[in-house]
């Protein structure tokens, strides 16, 4: 298997929205998505999957190796391979890669977030810087698609944090801001212990009007010139806010079930979203 096939299995493997937002795109393009998402896929894996915390930090410290290798001309795993295929093409940092390690490492130091501008900090990380090297690829000509992608890439994180709410606190992470907890008189324990009540309802409702204000946000900042460029990020916008807006209408019951879109329904948005530019 090339390095590039590898990439592509770990992609369609994952069944994540984001694989659908680039089926319809030229193979170039959607060959250094891919890698870059295997790569996001590979050091998130290390922290959700590796429950001896010396070992997690070894694999992160790992590939932050690699991503100097790759940069070097020297990487030794696929992925690696396919991102020395890609970077040099589409322009993409270095230091980006390894802020995306960064942001997974806070997942091994930190299990709260006291506000929400502590919040952001991770989101950025994991998400937003995300988007930024997903604008490289799709290729853009006015600078502030770039404010677009950084905010679109916040929005794609709450909505997560929304949506795997029960499930991080079965890890014993909480997402959700303290100060927004106590704002909303939600104890932690009832987070935790997957009590839902109409308090926990409400707190939920707050967090999806701020996912909604960056959808919102993002796309006042794209820029006519680079819409069609972007559609890839307008497709996967429109799988993740349909997915909030069905959480939203089962009353946000998160804490023991994960809501998710059927695969026939996120191609149907793909494909509608993609067509209608």
């Amino acid at each position: 298997m090339n390095p590039h096939d590898y990439c592509q299995q770990k992609a369609a493997k994952s069944g994540s929205s984001f694989y659908y937002s680039f089926m319809f795109l030229p193979p170039e393009r959607r060959q250094a998505i891919t890698a870059l998402y295997a790569f996001c896929r590979e050091v998130d894996d290390v922290v959700d999957e590796c429950h001896d915390l010396s070992i997690a930090q070894a694999k992160l410290e790992w590939w932050r190796q690699e991503v100097a290798r790759v940069y070097g001309g020297t990487p030794t795993h696929p992925v690696g391979h396919a991102l020395k295929d890609v970077a040099p093409a589409f322009n993409l940092p270095q230091e980006q890669l390894l802020e995306i390690i960064d942001g997974m490492a806070m997942d091994l130091s930190q299990t709260r977030y006291l506000d929400f501008k502590g919040l952001q900090l991770y989101c950025y990380r994991v998400a937003s810087v995300v988007g930024l090297l997903a604008a490289e690829i799709f290729g853009y000509q006015d600078r502030q698609t770039l404010k677009y992608a950084h905010d679109l890439g916040l929005a794609f994180q709450l909505t997560n944090i929304i949506r795997d709410v029960g499930e991080d606190a079965r890890r014993g992470r909480i997402y959700l801001p303290m100060e927004d907890l106590q704002r909303f008189n939600v104890p932690a324990k009832d987070i935790l212990e997957a009590r839902h009540s109409d308090a926990f309802r409400q707190l939920m409702e707050f967090q999806a009007q701020r996912a909604e204000q960056f959808y919102e946000q993002a796309f006042a900042y794209l820029p006519a010139v680079d819409r069609k460029a972007q559609r890839p990020g307008l497709v996967m916008a429109a799988i993740y806010r349909t997915l909030l807006r069905e959480i939203a209408a089962d009353g946000f019951q998160v804490l023991d079930r994960r809501t998710s879109l059927t695969p026939l329904r996120k191609v149907w948005l793909a494909g509608t979203t993609w067509f209608k530019g």
